[in-house]
């Protein structure tokens, strides 16, 4: 189930490539991380460029863009990641123009400590017959 954040500095972005951006995504999440397209959630933050920094300096005559992505840790393979990041900054580029310091970043999640629907991912896994590694018991 991964969750995509995407914060990019121009809160008139055109509603065709907010549909782009989503659906661009989307297909990432399923075609480089193997995820389900039905489970993918895709936010899209815009703001102003006033409250977009690069430098400590206000963005100011030019689009930018930061991707977050959460993932369930242990369900991709380092290729599968760096492909992702590849292909993410890709698509950002070809949507919104040149890019000066988009970023896309993954945040693994560990199993037993994220959920959807009120499920762990630990237990969605399990139920289907291929669960993560679950974590050592702490006392």
């Amino acid at each position: 189930m991964p969750y995509i954040r995407v914060t990019v500095p121009d809160p008139d972005l055109p509603a065709d490539v907010r549909s782009a951006l989503a659906e661009g995504l989307t297909g990432l999440a399923v075609s480089a991380l193997r995820k389900a397209g039905a489970r993918t959630i895709v936010h899209l933050n815009l703001v102003p460029a006033g409250s977009y920094f690069v430098d400590g300096k206000p963005l100011t005559g030019t689009r930018d863009a930061h991707v977050e992505a959460s993932i369930t840790a242990g369900t991709n393979s380092a290729a599968e990641k760096a492909a992702f990041i590849a292909r993410a900054h890709e698509l950002l580029s070809d949507l919104l123009g040149p890019l000066p310091r988009a970023g896309v970043a993954l945040h693994e999640l560990h199993p037993e400590s994220y959920g959807y629907h009120g499920i762990t991912q630990f237990d969605f896994y399990r139920r289907a017959g291929n669960a993560p590694a679950a974590a050592p018991a702490t006392r």
